[in-house]
């Protein structure tokens, strides 16, 4: 190559790698610029509603694999002042629902049941047989199965305040009639969780916690995420209040019924580890990708009557944005634990709040996606 055309090369070539640093620059900074700008807004945002002397919640964000804020707010424990992290372990409520449900869908991968088994095969014991020949997992799984909740009628509180799954389940057995046909309609039930997680043990002859943990928790990377067994986790978990005459009284294990009972809520995590659950959903590390993208759609009961349609999969409830875009999400509500578990899979968006005292969640839920969408879709 001729000398004078080798530095006419050179120079060009100098010239376009100069253009491709600056545009690599400015892409840098421009996400450096988003990453901070979001971080201010959702602060902002969350430091109006908790005080940093008050019972208060642990947030994360998370796009793609990369958390872009995380942070905890207000007290884990009033009487010892500690201070609330992503770290920090609350109770999720009924987030705790998706856990036995994918436990379930990994033991029918495993061909160890079937979604279309009917309760009568692991309870044969109903009072009307009847009604459990009826009823098929996939309608315990979609809050379908028309069983009511009798517990309160036959069970006093202060026996719901230490009785477990099996005690939670065993009224609902006596139960002689249905308030609607299995699959025509949805009535959210909590003791449907009590008896998966009853087949659960039935299935695997072993404690159900402990097959959640070898099925989920240790795949998911989920390391000091533990699941009530009878007594409360004591250490390293935030105590729940509520606001009673202008104090915060402790309501959680030993206050408020049902805490014992953990198919349908027993599950403590962290916010930090909730973020390692939904990778563990998207790279479909302990269910097949079919399996997890079944459990995340609208099931279409044939038999549906109701006016309102159907929206919710195996447990997960499905919706929309304002947009159009699919939310796979889960509330929790139970004594002073209230929070929410939302993704967006179009945007690898997850947006997961855990608090120890009762928040405007619903509207939370609808200020952060308006943030995120200032920032992610327009």
């Amino acid at each position: 190559m001729p000398r004078y055309i080798f530095a006419h090369y050179n120079s060009l070539t100098l010239k376009y790698m100069n253009k491709l640093v600056w545009l690599l620059c400015i892409i840098v900074l421009f996400f450096s610029c988003t990453s901070h700008d979001i971080e201010r807004d959702l602060d902002t945002y969350f430091s109006q509603e908790f005080k940093a002397d008050e019972p208060g919640g642990a947030v994360l964000v998370m796009k793609g694999e990369k958390v872009i804020f995380s942070k905890g707010y207000g007290l884990a424990d009033l009487m010892t002042k500690e201070k609330i992290t992503p770290s920090t372990l609350f109770n999720t409520g009924s987030i705790s629902k998706t856990f036995v449900s994918n436990t379930i869908l990994a033991l029918a991968e495993e061909g160890k049941l079937s979604l279309n088994d009917s309760l009568y095969k692991f309870f044969p014991e109903f009072k009307n047989t009847e009604i459990a020949k009826k009823i098929r997992l996939y309608h315990m799984l979609s809050h379908t199965s028309g069983l009511p909740d009798n517990r309160r009628n036959l069970l006093d509180s202060v026996y719901l305040l230490t009785a477990k799954d099996a005690e939670n389940w065993a009224p609902i057995m006596k139960n002689d009639s249905l308030v609607f046909e299995p699959g025509s309609r949805y009535e959210y039930s909590n003791p449907a969780f009590n008896g998966l997680a009853l087949i659960i043990e039935k299935i695997s002859n072993r404690k159900w916690q402990e097959v959640v943990k070898e099925k989920i928790f240790t795949p998911a990377g989920m390391k000091t995420s533990v699941i009530t067994d009878g007594p409360f986790p004591e250490k390293g978990v935030s105590h729940a209040y509520l606001k009673v005459g202008g104090k915060f009284i402790e309501k959680d294990y030993g206050e408020e019924p049902t805490f014992a009972a953990a198919g349908n809520g027993g599950i403590w995590s962290s916010a930090e580890e909730l973020a390692q659950y939904e990778l563990a959903l998207r790279k479909a590390v302990f269910l097949k990708k079919e399996t997890i993208d079944r459990s995340r759609v609208v099931y279409q009961h044939p038999n549906w009557k109701d006016a309102t349609p159907a929206f919710i999969g195996y447990s997960w409830f499905i919706g929309k944005t304002e947009d159009g875009l699919k939310v796979v999400s889960h509330t929790g509500t139970q004594g002073g634990f209230y929070c929410d578990y939302v993704s967006i899979p179009e945007k690898e968006l997850v947006y997961v709040i855990l608090c120890n005292r009762p928040v405007p969640r619903e509207q939370e839920r609808e200020d952060v996606l308006a943030i995120l969408k200032k920032y992610y879709w327009k």
